[in-house]
């Protein structure tokens, strides 16, 4: 079930007086992250074989491709019967093909359970406003000049992604377009009061931005003033917006769409990159998973896409929306099989409104269901991730904790990997959100 490095590590672990035991205690994180996370790190990094995470990250990018082509396989090329089938309101349909509806940049996290033989596809957030990416690459870096871990890391040759060095690559590429020849001024723009919120974790962003030399900046949507087709922050003339506001907090404002129309007119105008454009949200609802999925839609596929799907893509399907309408027989189907299944709300994110079947009763399963709001949901097959063995730096003792493992992809390709843990059984989610015993943990590499 796990893998002869990780086997190795808590050996060593086990030997008393042990330093490699307290390594992520020992390692110095810069001031943001320590702020936003030093509390809340796995005492271990977590193995993974170099070459079967490539492979996966290969099959995600395949995903993505077919994701983001379902309006035309599936629809005909019209997105307001796509968004139907999802049950995207009509209101937000219109802010999110605001910008016309094209496919946006490969840029998004495929969140993923290992059940001890591969990777299974979750989720996958096809979005700009991902957690983890201060954490993907820092975790590793820090851990590296510790010499305790450094020393182990050379003896097995272990390697890593910096996640945060691609993704400033990416925005820079992005910025090229309107600042040539020149550092472009990139801004995270949160929603009306997000950075309440998410500032710490956002402030750790900044922070592993500016460390790559760029002018990085964070601020909220209303915060943006226009001169001409320019769009501003505290005074400063935006190159790149990195939007990190979801359609649903800007339509929870009275006044959202009009907070949101200076940057779409920006990035229309050729003034500004808007990164990624609302059209991500065209992509990202966790319906797409169902629509893949879904035996109706197998002849839409090629053979060799079927055989990634099937890989990739536990059982789903999904409930509410016109795709999800003449599901009598899965419901039923839902109903037979509760203690394998689990609901997830479309709408909702980080965990949030999840059930899960086998922690639930025959009767709330089935109010569950039926009870479904009008955004929809998705119900999936459960994967139980494998044990990962951690040391208890504190106690000595040898704990069993579950991953659900976050895979970055920009349109250069795989951008790294990092992990949540739980205690094994803790709960069926596993998110820094969802619980606060959730653990994050850095991701080596290594070659067989």
């Amino acid at each position: 079930m796990t893998n002869h490095v990780t086997e190795k590590y808590i050996q060593e672990c086990l030997v008393p007086g042990s330093r490699l035991l307290t390594a992520m205690q020992d390692a110095d994180l810069p001031p943001a992250l320590s702020a936003s996370s030093g509390q809340r790190l796995l005492p271990r990094p977590l193995f993974l074989q170099e070459q079967e995470i490539h492979r996966f990250a290969d099959d995600v990018i395949r995903v993505f491709e077919l994701i983001t082509s379902l309006p035309a396989r599936l629809f005909g090329n019209d997105l307001r019967r796509y968004c139907a089938a999802l049950a995207i309101s009509e209101r937000r349909t219109r802010l999110i093909t605001r910008l016309g509806g094209a496919v946006p940049p490969q840029y998004g996290r495929a969140d993923m359970y290992h059940d001890g033989t591969a990777f299974r596809l979750l989720e996958f957030n096809i979005a700009s406003e991902l957690g983890g990416v201060d954490r993907a690459g820092e975790i590793p870096r820090v851990l590296l000049d510790v010499a305790a871990f450094a020393r182990f890391a050379k003896e097995h040759d272990l390697r890593y992604t910096d996640t945060g060095r691609v993704i400033a690559d990416a925005l820079r590429t992005a910025g090229a377009a309107v600042a040539p020849g020149r550092e472009p001024v990139v801004a995270l723009l949160e929603a009306p009061g997000g950075l309440a919120g998410y500032g710490a974790a956002w402030r750790a962003f900044e922070e592993l931005m500016r460390s790559f030399g760029m002018d990085f900046h964070i601020g909220e949507i209303g915060d943006v003033r226009t001169r001409g087709d320019r769009v501003y922050l505290h005074g400063r003339p935006l190159d790149v917006v990195l939007r990190c506001y979801s359609a649903d907090e800007i339509l929870a404002e009275p006044d959202g769409e009009a907070l949101a129309e200076p940057v779409f007119r920006a990035h229309e105008a050729g003034t500004v990159v808007l990164w990624t454009p609302m059209e991500s949200n065209l992509f990202g609802n966790k319906g797409c998973l169902a629509m893949l999925s879904d035996p109706r839609t197998r002849s839409s596929f090629e053979a060799s896409e079927l055989a990634v799907i099937d890989r990739l893509v536990p059982w789903t399907r999904a409930i509410g929306g016109t795709f999800g309408q003449d599901g009598a027989d899965v419901l039923e189907e839902c109903l037979a099989r509760r203690e394998q299944l689990i609901l997830k709300p479309n709408a909702l994110y980080g965990g949030a409104g999840i059930v899960a079947g086998w922690e639930t009763g025959e009767r709330e399963w089935r109010q569950t269901l039926e009870s479904v709001g009008e955004a929809g949901a998705v119900v999936q097959e459960r994967v139980v991730p494998r044990s990962e063995l951690v040391v208890d730096p504190e106690t000595g003792r040898l704990e069993e904790w579950q991953a659900a493992w976050g895979l970055f992809v920009t349109p250069q390709g795989y951008a790294g990997t990092y992990a949540r843990a739980l205690p094994a059984d803790e709960s069926a989610v596993i998110g820094i959100g969802a619980n606060e015993k959730t653990r994050t943990a850095g991701v080596f590499t290594y070659q067989d």
